[in-house]
């Protein structure tokens, strides 16, 4: 018989506090957008204390490591593009992760040399070297006011305390259920007696909380170098895992300068490489430029991003990958001129065939993301992933850090589909210490009447909904940020080329329409994406956070 355990007093009160609102002159000029309400109630305390948003955006990373495991992490890594209001001063810390420095191009292949794409996917060997806690102690000690140690403490609590699952813990947790069953220790922490638990379930992480708590008192070094690390290489390789403590010591935080471009009369600004998605944003959204988006049909439209996307998912294959590691011509790709290009090879009525175009491309809701504004207009957007849900599905020993399985966000082989039906080339080909390509992207669009924050989970298909949001955000009025997080979406990412769209998200006419300009158009089988919003209105001064209304129904693959 399955016992449910009672929620704490602290849980209680936690869930509570995910209610209460920002206080004093912060209600009116602040706001936070993330994907869980316990997790947006921690970064709301932090501004109450009188962190700012870079504090902020340090607490809530580490509540959703506790309360979205399948998700993000302690053992996984993101992207956080950050805005100093003070200086105007806007840059991407990248803190995503490494491949372990005995990762080859041969790493994932088997015995008879074909492929092993489930190494890449179960297991610590399908586990990178994580970015998220060397990512939050630079983030604390180079941008925020208050101590590490005080910014972390609401984590610490509340992994100690534990949280009740909800809907989509319960679905990530039935995704990965097998896998848990197989590694008792993981098991023994996210499920009840064995099985999946139900909703209300009480999720306690102590271990988790002692790794926490190490970091808030020593920083980065408490987890990348001493007794933790060892731990953790030991318990990576004793199952299966190639990690070397150096690779821990070794990690680095690289800040890389934020890529901006104009999309009308609006500024878009976003993490570039290793994200590809503000690269594949520019193109498209610069091709797009040469069409009237204003008076065209809604499925002229539709048909244009598509054939937009298409060309740019092309040159994330052809080009793209760490560029600490592969020369990518990322001023050419984002350039206006090398669009215009591109883009004279739409036919505004028929589909080009993907294979025509010359060249040869699923990251879930295993990702999060959250938008924070603070009340001197500091902002952050930040993405963070651990890859597939509950990433490989295993805890390292008895740290509590669940492993990610980045790694197969490398090609492991050129040609071959990761997770997602990504393809890649050799550009971003795994090798020792270096970061897999990503689609996320956090970012910023502004014009003359406000500031939009925002960001998604939903892997490849991150840079279709931030796309979809964008042409709203510029092109529809009167502008509704709620409608923005809500629209109905639809895909395309040159390989596999078909146009997928959310179930029940548009009806038989538009679906018609674009089968008659020879798409091949497919309904998916779930919806996709939790976009976190915060708008800034420039007219008013009023701040406002916005969720995506799919949050709230499950976890959406």
């Amino acid at each position: 018989m399955r016992i449910r355990t009672k929620l704490s007093l602290q849980v209680t009160l936690l869930l509570a506090l995910a209610v209460s609102t920002i206080t004093g002159k912060t209600a009116e000029k602040a706001a936070i957008a993330s994907a869980h309400p316990i997790a947006t109630q921690v970064g709301i305390e932090i501004l109450n204390q009188g962190g700012n948003a870079f504090d902020a955006a340090v607490a809530v990373s580490a509540a959703l490591a506790v309360v979205e495991p399948f998700s993000s992490g302690l053992g996984g890594g993101g992207f956080f593009l950050l805005h100093r209001a003070i200086d105007k001063f806007e840059v991407v810390v990248d803190a995503r992760e490494t491949a372990p420095s005995a990762a080859t191009q041969d790493t994932y292949l088997g015995q008879d040399g074909k492929p092993d794409t489930r190494a890449s996917l179960d297991g610590a060997k399908a586990a990178a070297v994580p970015g998220i806690p060397a990512g939050l102690d630079w983030i604390a000690n180079k941008y925020g006011k208050l101590p590490l140690k005080d910014v972390l403490l609401p984590a610490m609590r509340l992994a100690r305390a534990g949280f009740p699952v909800d809907s989509r813990y319960v679905a990530a947790a039935t995704f990965r259920e097998p896998m848990f069953k197989s590694h008792a220790n993981t098991a023994a922490i996210f499920l009840d007696q064995g099985k999946v638990p139900a909703t209300g379930f009480v999720v306690k992480q102590p271990q988790l909380a002692e790794v926490l708590e190490t970091l808030a008192t020593q920083g980065r070094s408490g987890f990348y170098d001493g007794e933790i690390a060892q731990r953790l290489v030991s318990a990576v390789n004793a199952q299966g895992g190639i990690w070397a403590l150096g690779d821990l010591q070794d990690y680095r935080i690289v800040e890389r300068s934020a890529l901006s471009f104009k999309y009308r009369d609006s500024k878009v600004t976003c993490s570039t490489l290793p994200s590809s998605g503000c690269l594949v944003m520019a193109q498209a959204l610069q091709m797009l430029q040469a069409f009237d988006m204003d008076i065209a049909p809604a499925t002229q439209q539709s048909h244009l991003i598509v054939e937009a996307l298409r060309r740019g998912y092309q040159d994330r294959v052809r080009y793209m990958g760490d560029p600490d590691f592969v020369d990518v011509p990322a001023s050419k790709l984002a350039s206006l001129e090398y669009a215009q290009q591109r883009g004279r090879s739409i036919d505004p009525l028929r589909a080009t065939n993907s294979e025509a175009l010359d060249a040869a491309v699923r990251e879930g809701t295993n990702t999060t993301h959250f938008s924070i504004v603070d009340a001197d207009g500091n902002r952050v957007a930040a993405t963070l992933s651990v890859n597939l849900p509950f990433g490989a599905g295993v805890v390292a020993g008895d740290t509590g850090v669940l492993l990610n399985n980045e790694m197969n966000d490398f090609a492991i082989s050129p040609g071959v589909a990761n997770a997602y039906s990504l393809t890649g080339s050799t550009a971003n080909a795994v090798a020792a210490r270096k970061r897999p390509l990503s689609s996320m992207t956090p970012t910023f669009v502004e014009d003359e009447n406000g500031i939009l924050v925002i960001g998604t989970p939903g892997g490849s298909r991150i840079i279709s909904m931030l796309l979809l949001a964008i042409v709203d955000f510029v092109h529809k009025q009167p502008r509704d940020v709620e409608r923005i997080v809500g629209l109905p979406r639809f895909h395309h990412q040159y390989l596999p080329d078909r146009v997928e769209y959310e179930p029940g998200a548009f009806d038989k006419d538009w679906v018609d329409a674009l089968k008659a300009m020879g798409h091949n158009v497919q309904e998916g089988k779930r919806r996709w994406g939790n976009m976190q919003a915060v708008y800034i209105d420039k007219r008013t001064g009023t701040v406002k956070a916005y969720n995506d209304p799919r949050g709230k129904v499950g976890v959406l693959f």
